[in-house]
């Protein structure tokens, strides 16, 4: 069984309180011992200090020199000033030990609220780092008060903050220099291919040439479409939306109806209302690399069931495919960039795809905040589950959807 961990308030707490309480219980014990000794000094068996009558007495005894009777009187004298003596410390030690506690008491909630407000400042540092994303790391840690250790570690986490934020500046102009760069020459490659193809003059072997790297340049144009999707959707979204989730589903049926009709599988769709808030083209994204995959790895005549709704208080889209039986230590494979659940699965070159559709599933749905299940179906195929925080927004009325 595992202890759990106090908080640091509670530390300082615990140690103010203790060093309290043995500084206290410390400071009581020299009381008592110097009380003591002190009485030990200065109470004696004066009689007319202890006993005005027990004093007459001894010394009408000492006149008559009855000494039997004396030392008899002395020393119930002895024993009254012992007595006196046990109940002024008793007295003493207990007032002292209530006194101890209830001051103790009171240094422990000192010690709290004293805690609390040393730790603020952390309090605002971990609120701030909480709050940071991608889209607001201008923001910055604004602490006042001396230059203690506590501010050190607020303009340290600034300074980290603008490193940060120069990275994702540049990280951003790359993906939008990186996305024109490459897509213009492939643009212009596939135009000049097309003009080869369709015009008159070209001899059947060149336009044999042109229809293959025709090919290559499509698949080269789906591999940086896709890695660029996936540097975008592995960052924090910038902007979120309440999306109806049967409405992503729909619009990413309706862009692979020829697939499906190529592949001869059935498409059957149950999509309850549900909404969730993101972004709508990563969203749609994800719902179509998860229905191409189902496609794609599946068997002729095959079948494939698209689920949308509610569950356990989350969103959720399922897309359940037949196909080949998936072994289940090849289900966390299929998330990684450039594998397949092929024997050349490892980043080779396949009409397939470029490997990719999954790992950007991934992405999209941790950027979201949501979580996937994927489980073999028994008879081949496969179960994946994608599950997203349900909207605040009311579920609107969706026309024609089941």
């Amino acid at each position: 069984m595992t202890v759990p961990r106090l908080s640091v308030r509670t530390r300082l707490t615990l140690v103010y309180g203790s060093l309290y309480l043995v500084s206290s219980a410390v400071l009581v014990a020299v009381t008592y011992l110097l009380t003591v000794h002190t009485m030990d000094q200065r109470l004696t068996v004066a009689g007319d200090d202890v006993n005005p009558a027990a004093f007459t007495r001894l010394r009408d005894l000492a006149s008559r020199g009855d000494v039997s009777a004396l030392v008899e009187l002395k020393a119930e004298a002895n024993r009254r000033v012992a007595e006196q003596k046990r109940e002024v410390l008793e007295q003493l030690l207990q007032s002292s030990l209530v006194t101890m506690l209830v001051l103790g008491v009171l240094a422990v909630a000192i010690g709290y609220v004293v805690a609390g407000r040393m730790l603020r400042p952390l309090h605002a540092v971990t609120a701030t780092a909480r709050r940071l994303s991608e889209s607001n790391l201008h923001e910055r840690i604004a602490l006042d008060g001396p230059q203690d250790e506590i501010k050190d570690l607020a303009e340290t986490f600034n300074r980290m903050l603008d490193r940060l934020n120069r990275a994702f500046d540049v990280q951003r102009r790359f993906v939008a220099n990186a996305s024109h760069e490459l897509r213009t020459p492939l643009t212009i490659n596939r135009t000049v291919l097309e003009v080869a193809l369709a015009s008159r003059k070209s001899p059947p072997e060149t336009k044999a040439l042109a229809d293959v790297l025709l090919g290559n340049t499509a698949r080269h144009e789906r591999l940086i479409d896709g890695l660029l999707t996936l540097a975008r959707s592995e960052r924090d979204l910038a902007a979120r939306t309440a999306t109806p989730l049967p409405d992503v589903v729909q619009g990413a049926l309706g862009h692979l109806d020829d697939l499906a009709g190529e592949a001869g599988v059935d498409v059957e769709a149950r999509l309850a209302p549900v909404v969730v808030t993101g972004d709508p083209v990563l969203l749609e994204r994800c719902a179509v690399n998860l229905l191409e995959n189902a496609l794609k790895y599946n068997v002729k005549d095959g079948r494939v069931w698209v689920r949308t709704g509610v569950r356990d208080g989350a969103a959720f889209l399922q897309v359940v495919n037949t196909g080949r039986p998936v072994p289940s230590y090849e289900v966390e494979a299929i998330f990684e960039p450039f594998r397949r659940l092929r024997p050349d699965r490892d980043r080779t070159g396949s009409a397939d795809g470029t490997g990719l559709g999954l790992s950007i599933v991934r992405a999209v749905v941790e950027a979201h905040g949501g979580t996937i299940e994927t489980v073999p179906r028994d008879g081949g195929g496969l179960s994946i589950t994608v599950r997203l925080p349900v909207s605040e927004r009311p579920v609107p009325a969706l026309a024609g959807v089941p």
